[in-house]
């Protein structure tokens, strides 16, 4: 095994792809980070002339020549995911030797050479800092024919300046800022990730203009701690400016972000959103917990009083704003005292849906060794009710949009029974999920395509998503005379690119060709697994 711990890899040529090397598969766990670095870890390997693998393709009978873990290190069951996923291509490995494994990501940035030790079958191992290194890492892994560990303790280019194949026509990431400066004592991203570097702004835009000339009509900028961006060339009210710079790109209808952090969260921010028609009316605000006790021990830099007059400013400009949260339940020293004021926030807060976790230890975190780690049944019991109050709460904010209209951004993947229901699936400018029956007359040519804007009128709230049926509430009419609200269609330039890459005209991922080397039918883009999908709709 050959460990390289600063080479100079990241800058190096990618080889140069002059006959096909074989085929790629990467799976995704984690966070929308990862979402994207994968799409940039596709992107580089199509560039050294890999294709994606075909839908038939079986990683573990051999059939992918190169397969790719993009991990996530956040929780414990990142590890077992990883490690179990692995076990299963040990025969693949036997069966064809020529096939590689490359494992990468904050788990890998974390483990390191750990990884081979436990599974020697692994290839390549690198880190969040050199994704760029992929394709030499593999040729150089071949032609030595050893496993290859790279890792760089800090950021030598800026991942936004790889090749990207986008996993959607219709809507893309695009990263402000990798890394975080802030020390919460359950996380272990920033030593993964490393310090808060920004983009220039002016880079930013340029890569926002491109995608929108692609196709894209909403955009969601990435950061660790996005409401932070600015801090590392002094500007504190950067994000604001770029919110509101953003909103100005012509052909750029939904500008979305994520995530903030409570303490930086400013009123100008709000303004931003509240000004720029663009930015939809959703934010993503992380709680953690309600206890300002917890909130200390966690090293969270805000109190519950302040969080909640967050959410209060926000829905003062913005009444409409759909809020959503982070919790985890069990960290170590919560009583059952500092539990029920996470409830009381949680109730006085009215989230839309919430990521509920509960709390698990992550070595190498402060947290790891607190004292007063909260036994499994009890952190079992307190998330159940948890769950159940924010499942309520979502319930009734939900029935509460019932005969309003809605104006659903189509989308592939989002309802898992469309098939069944005969209804396309998609997001609400808040962001809610929305399954939207369609006029049983509507002539095929006319159907919506994933990244058209469709408009109905909500007929039933449910816990996690939104029906809107009111395209067949009134039966003998014909659609081309319902209402507006009960149903009308505006065909976009994104409908018109998914359209063209779904008939094969252009191999781009999102817009043709197959997805982002998972093998499906485009544009599903990298398989994801792990955290955002952990409670769906929450």
């Amino acid at each position: 095994m050959s460990t390289i711990p600063t080479p100079d890899t990241a800058s190096a040529p990618i080889p140069a792809p002059d006959a096909p090397r074989g085929t790629y598969q990467v799976r995704t766990f984690g966070c929308q980070m990862n979402v994207h670095d994968s799409e940039r870890l596709t992107g580089l390997l199509e560039g050294a002339g890999y294709a994606p693998a075909p839908a038939e393709a079986d990683a573990q009978r051999g059939e992918v020549d190169v397969v790719v873990f993009n991990t996530c290190a956040v929780r414990e069951n990142a590890d077992n995911k990883l490690y179990g996923n692995l076990g299963l291509l040990r025969p693949a490995k036997r069966a064809n030797p020529g096939m590689q494994i490359a494992v990468g990501g904050c788990l890998a940035q974390k483990d390191r050479a750990g990884i081979v030790e436990k599974a020697p079958w692994v290839d390549v191992v690198f880190g969040t800092h050199n994704i760029g290194s992929l394709p030499v890492l593999l040729e150089r892994s071949r032609h030595n024919a050893e496993a290859q560990v790279e890792i760089l303790e800090s950021l030598e280019v800026f991942p936004s300046t790889l090749p990207t194949k986008r996993e959607s026509a219709y809507a893309a990431w695009v990263s402000i800022s990798v890394g975080c400066n802030n020390t919460c004592t359950f996380c272990i991203v920033p030593s993964l990730r490393g310090k808060e570097k920004d983009r220039r702004p002016g880079d930013i835009l340029a890569e926002v203009r491109q995608v929108v000339d692609s196709g894209a009509i909403e955009v969601t900028l990435l950061g660790q701690n996005v409401n932070s961006y600015g801090v590392e060339f002094g500007d504190r009210g950067a994000f604001a400016k770029l919110l509101r710079a953003c909103g100005e790109i012509d052909g750029l209808e939904r500008i979305r972000f994520t995530s903030p952090h409570p303490a930086m969260f400013t009123d100008d921010v709000i303004a931003a959103m509240a000004q720029t028609p663009a930015v939809m009316p959703q934010l993503h605000m992380p709680l953690q917990s309600g206890s300002d006790a917890v909130l200390r021990a966690m090293k969270r830099s805000y109190r519950s009083k302040k969080f909640l007059g967050i959410l209060d400013r926000v829905r003062a400009q913005i009444p409409e704003a759909a809020i959503t949260t982070d919790i985890i339940v069990g960290f170590p020293g919560e009583t059952e005292a500092d539990f029920q004021q996470t409830l009381e926030v949680v109730e006085a807060s009215r989230f839309s849906s919430a990521f509920t976790f509960q709390y698990s230890i992550r070595p190498g975190t402060p947290a790891a060794t607190m004292e007063d780690q909260i036994p499994k049944e009890v952190v079992q019991e307190r998330y159940e009710r948890l769950v159940a109050l924010q499942d309520r709460i979502a319930h009734e904010e939900n029935r509460k949009l019932e005969g309003t209209a809605v104006e659903v951004l189509v989308a592939e993947g989002e309802g898992t029974r469309d098939d069944l229901t005969h209804r396309l699936s998609g997001r609400a400018r808040d962001n809610r999920l929305v399954h939207v029956s369609l006029p049983a007359d509507l002539p095929q040519e006319r159907r919506p395509r994933p990244g058209d804007l469709v408009t109905a009128t909500v007929t039933r709230g449910a816990p996690h998503y939104l029906i809107a049926d009111s395209a067949i509430q009134r039966p003998g009419t014909a659609w081309d005379a319902l209402a507006p609200q009960e149903f009308s269609i505006r065909r976009t330039r994104s409908g018109d690119a998914w359209e063209t890459g779904a008939t094969g005209l252009d191999g781009a991922c999102g817009t043709g060709g197959s997805a982002c080397g998972t093998g499906a039918p485009a544009p599903a883009g990298p398989v994801t697994l792990g955290i955002p999908t952990l409670r769906p709709g929450r």
